[in-house]
C-alpha cells in the first residue's frame, strides 16, 4: 500500500467501466465526470498561544441534479482536493443507488485535529463555516460529519451558519446533536447499515450472521459502532484495528467493552483483555475471517492485499477502500465485495431523514428511523440484484450502473442549459 494513488482517478475508472458493461449512453457522462464546483479556502485561526496558522480547506459540490449537494466534512492532514472530489463523486452515486433526493459533496480541512485544543478546533471549524457559508444551506447544500468529525463539531457548524443568518437553521447540517435537531440513530446509521449490508448478503445465501467471523479495520464512528452491532447480532468479532495497530481474539473481541475503552481516549495498541492478541493493521485486513469490514481511508485493499485476503466477502464500510485493480483479484479469487455506495449509504440515509424532520419540525422514534433504514437499503439492494442479473456483473458493477443511469435519466430530461 506504499503506492500514492489517485482516488478521484479511481472512481472514473469504475465509473467508465460501468458506463462500458450497463451500455449506458455516454451523451451526458462528462457532466456526471465532473464536479459542478470546487472551492479551496484559506483558514486563518488564532492559536491558544497567540500565534496565527492558516489552515487549507476545501469544498466540492458534484452534482445537485437529483437534489440538494450533500456530503460530509473530514478533518485529516492528508486531505487534499483529489481525495475530495472523489468523495462527493462517490456520495452523489451513493444517493443515486439508495433513490434518495439528494446530491453529492464533500468537504474538508487538512489539519491533524489531534494536535489542536478543542478551543482551537471550535475556532477552525467556525473560520471554515464561514468561509463556505456562502454556497452552503438547507436547500442548496448540507454538511455532515465525516473522518475526525463529530455532532459537537456539527452544532459548531450549525450555529456559527445560523448566527450569520439571524436566525436557528436546523436543516443547514445533518449529524447534530439530538437537542439540536439531530435525529435518534443518526450516530450509528452508517455503521448499521454496514452491517444491513453484511445480512442481505448472506441471507440470499441461506446464511445469517450468526457466528459470523468478522475483521472490522477502523474504528471511527464507522467502524466502532459497525463492530458493536455485529457483536449484538451474534457475530464473532475476531479483530479490529484503529491508527495505533489492531487486537485479535479468535474466540472474539468485546466490542462494547472496546468501545468503552476508546470512548475515554484508549488506542487499541493499549487495549488488553483475556486471550487477547495485538496484531498491525495490514494482519487485520489480511486475518482468517468470513467478513471484512474496511472502515478506514481510501485504498486500504490493493492488487498486493487483495492477493492475501483469508475472507469469503468485504463490506465496504469506508469510502473507495478498495482500488480498481484489487477489484479484478478479488473478482478472480470470488471474494464477494459489496461496494461503499451501497454498504456505508446508512449515514446519509438517516440524514436524509434528520433533514426532513427539520424540515417539518418533527421528531421521530428511533424505531421508526431504524425500520426505514433497513426497508430503504432492502429495496435498493433488490435493485442492485436486478441490474447484476441482467448484466451478468459484480455487484460494484450493478450498483455504480444503478447510479449512473439515475444519474443520467436526470440529466437528459433536464436538457442543457441554456
Amino acid at each position: 500500500m506504499s503506492e500514492v494513488r489517485d482516488p478521484y482517478a479511481n472512481v472514473v475508472t469504475i465509473m467508465e467501466r460501468a458506463m462500458r458493461v450497463g451500455e449506458i449512453n455516454q451523451r451526458v457522462f462528462e457532466i456526471i465526470k465532473n464536479p459542478q464546483r470546487e472551492t479551496k479556502v484559506y483558514l486563518p485561526v488564532e492559536m491558544d498561544d497567540g500565534n496565527v496558522r492558516v489552515f487549507e480547506g476545501y469544498r466540492v459540490q458534484h452534482s445537485n441534479i437529483r437534489g440538494p449537494f450533500k456530503g460530509g466534512i473530514r478533518f485529516h492532514q492528508d486531505c487534499d482536493l483529489n481525495e475530495i472530489k472523489a468523495l462527493a463523486t462517490w456520495m452523489s452515486l451513493k444517493c443515486a443507488v439508495v433513490n434518495i433526493p439528494f446530491g453529492g459533496a464533500k468537504g474538508g480541512v487538512r489539519v491533524e485535529p489531534g494536535t489542536l485544543s478543542e478551543r482551537e478546533l471550535c475556532r477552525l471549524t467556525r473560520r471554515y463555516t464561514y468561509a463556505i457559508e456562502p454556497i452552503i444551506g438547507a436547500d442548496s447544500d448540507i454538511p455532515a460529519p465525516d473522518v475526525n468529525t463529530n455532532a459537537q463539531i456539527m452544532a459548531w457548524v450549525l450555529d456559527t451558519y445560523s448566527m450569520l443568518k439571524g436566525k436557528p437553521c436546523p436543516g443547514v447540517v445533518t449529524g447534530k446533536p439530538v437537542e439540536l435537531g439531530g435525529s435518534r440513530g443518526r450516530a450509528s446509521a452508517t455503521g448499521r447499515g454496514v452491517v444491513i449490508s453484511a445480512k442481505l448478503l448472506l441471507a440470499e445465501r441461506g446464511k445469517t450472521l450468526d457466528g459470523m467471523r468478522v475483521a472490522v479495520q477502523g474504528n471511527g464512528n464507522v467502524g466502532g459502532n459497525a463492530a458493536k452491532i455485529f457483536h449484538h447480532r451474534n457475530a464473532r468479532v475476531v479483530a479490529m484495528s484503529d491508527v495505533s495497530g489492531g487486537v485479535y481474539r479468535e474466540g472474539g473481541l468485546d466490542a462494547d467493552d472496546i468501545a468503552l475503552y476508546t470512548k475515554k481516549g484508549g488506542l487499541l495498541r493499549d487495549y488488553d483483555g483475556d486471550g487477547v492478541r495485538h496484531i498491525t493493521n495490514d494482519e487485520t485486513l489480511t486475518c482468517e475471517c468470513d467478513i471484512l469490514v474496511p472502515a478506514a481511508l481510501e485504498n486500504q485493499i490493493d492488487a498486493t492485499v487483495a492477493a492475501r485476503l483469508r475472507c469469503g466477502y468485504v463490506v465496504e464500510a469506508a469510502n473507495g477502500p478498495t482500488t480498481a485493480e484489487a477489484d479484478a483479484v478479488l473478482e478472480e479469487r470470488g471474494i464477494l465485495a459489496v461496494p461503499d455506495i451501497f454498504a456505508n449509504s446508512g449515514g446519509v440515509i438517516v440524514s436524509y431523514f434528520e433533514w426532513v424532520q427539520n424540515i417539518q419540525e418533527l421528531t421521530w422514534a428511533r424505531e421508526r428511523v431504524h425500520e426505514m433504514l433497513e426497508d430503504i437499503m432492502s429495496n435498493a439492494y433488490a435493485e442492485i440484484k436486478l441490474v447484476q442479473a441482467e448484466r451478468a456483473c459484480s455487484l460494484r458493477m450493478a450498483a455504480y450502473i444503478l447510479a449512473l443511469r439515475r444519474l443520467i435519466y436526470a440529466e437528459e430530461i433536464k436538457g442543457i442549459f441554456p
